[in-house]
């Protein structure tokens, strides 16, 4: 086992399957010769060269473009848009051409294609390089969509979304690059299936949900709630979801809190209450809550910015309004 950050494992994930399969190729604005050293593209350009760790122009929608028709013709594509903000500027490329050429070519088609895109707030980078998009895909068919909240997810779910012969969005927060943790040193030991949750903590009392970022903010409330049980997951994977977790779980503790960065409405927890209410309404023994961000723009003042993230003593309200009944404020 080894200690490294969440940046790390993704070099690392780049690494090991750009030398296990000659198709993997990484492309992007600053992954070669020209910014690769400062990235998690480090050391690619020195290793493989500029046809397979290339540079591009500021132009998202050619070199995605490109991308989609190099992996139709068998190529496995790692594309980095730098912000997940810019990923406007490609949505055709992606929504209209990735997504669907598989099922509109009859299945003779493959788009094994990766999108990595970092992405969140708390990096006082303002409204237009701060934005959480992952309800736009959840909502277009045909993309996988992956959030790890860890290295060790990252690392085993960027190496299974390299290998898998749809479309992946991947999506990376920036606020959890320089976390460390333990992995395996082993490649088969570091593969993370896609769809399948990760339940990090067990209890009776209560059912935690939340994905990327979410997941520390809910463990720094877990901390504040020593005695309550709670069985905290995180989906790791909102495209396929998990709910076969999400429903064992709520069978047990009767209540469900779903925390995440996006707000509420519309979004990853509206999408899981939603199901939770049809599938398994009977489970429930209290109204199954969303805590998400505000709607809003996102500020660069450093004070209105740090109002609008997710805080554990918020988790904590909730949870406590859903154990006894009683809202504190």
């Amino acid at each position: 086992m080894r200690k490294i950050t969440m940046l790390q494992a993704i070099n690392e994930a780049l690494h090991e399957e750009m030398e296990r399969d000659g198709n993997v190729f990484v492309i992007g604005e600053d992954v070669g010769e020209y910014g690769g050293c400062w990235f998690a593209t480090e050391g690619l350009y020195e290793k493989y060269g500029a046809m397979r760790a290339m540079d591009t122009p500021i132009s998202e929608a050619g070199f995605v473009g490109l991308c989609v028709g190099a992996a139709m013709a068998g190529l496995r594509p790692v594309a980095e848009i730098m912000y997940f903000d810019f990923i406007t500027a490609c949505m055709d490329q992606l929504i209209n051409q990735a997504a669907k050429a598989d099922l509109m070519s009859g299945w003779q088609l493959k788009i094994p294609l990766v999108v990595r895109a970092q992405c969140g707030i708390g990096s006082r980078e303002a409204g237009q390089h701060s934005q959480f998009l992952e309800n736009w895909f959840l909502s277009a068919p045909g993309f996988k969509v992956l959030v790890p909240s860890n290295a060790h997810d990252a690392k085993g779910l960027l190496k299974s979304a390299i290998r898998d012969d749809s479309p992946v969005l991947f999506l990376e927060h920036r606020g959890l690059y320089y976390n460390k943790q333990e992995i395996p040193d082993q490649d088969a030991g570091c593969l993370v299936e896609i769809g399948k949750a990760n339940l990090i903590s067990e209890g009776d009392h209560l059912t935690l949900v939340s994905y990327g970022n979410g997941v520390r903010v809910c463990q720094e409330a877990m901390a504040l709630m020593p005695h309550v049980g709670i069985d905290l997951i995180d989906l790791r994977s909102l495209l396929p979801m998990d709910m076969d977790m999400i429903l064992r779980s709520v069978a047990k503790t009767g209540r469900l809190l779903v925390v995440h960065e996006t707000a509420a409405g519309f979004s990853v927890g509206s999408e899981i209450v939603r199901r939770v209410v049809a599938e398994g309404f009977n489970l429930l023994d209290a109204e199954p809550l969303v805590y998400g961000g505000v709607r809003t723009v996102t500020p660069f003042a450093s004070n209105l910015e740090d109002a609008i993230m997710l805080h554990p003593e918020e988790i904590v309200s909730k949870s406590r309004y859903l154990l006894t009944g009683v809202l504190e404020i």
